[in-house]
């Protein structure tokens, strides 16, 4: 915890305050250069969201005639 206590600046964090502050939060995580367990984090999520994609989106044919309305 000191770790993270030194690499905060050293200053107390309080939790998102509302939907604002929870966005700002995850852009900050996302987008914080400096710390290689979140960067890994954000890569491994975004392989996993890729993954999902491939495999739940691929037997969709997009040329497929539509039906009608």
């Amino acid at each position: 915890m000191a770790a993270a206590a030194a690499a905060g600046g050293g200053r107390a964090r309080a939790g998102p305050q509302g939907l604002r502050g929870w966005l700002r939060s995850a852009y900050r995580f996302a987008t914080d250069r400096n710390d290689f367990r979140r960067n890994l984090l954000v890569n491994l999520g975004l392989f996993a969201a890729g993954v999902w994609v491939a495999r739940n989106l691929t037997d969709i044919d997009l040329m497929a005639p539509q039906p009608g309305p």
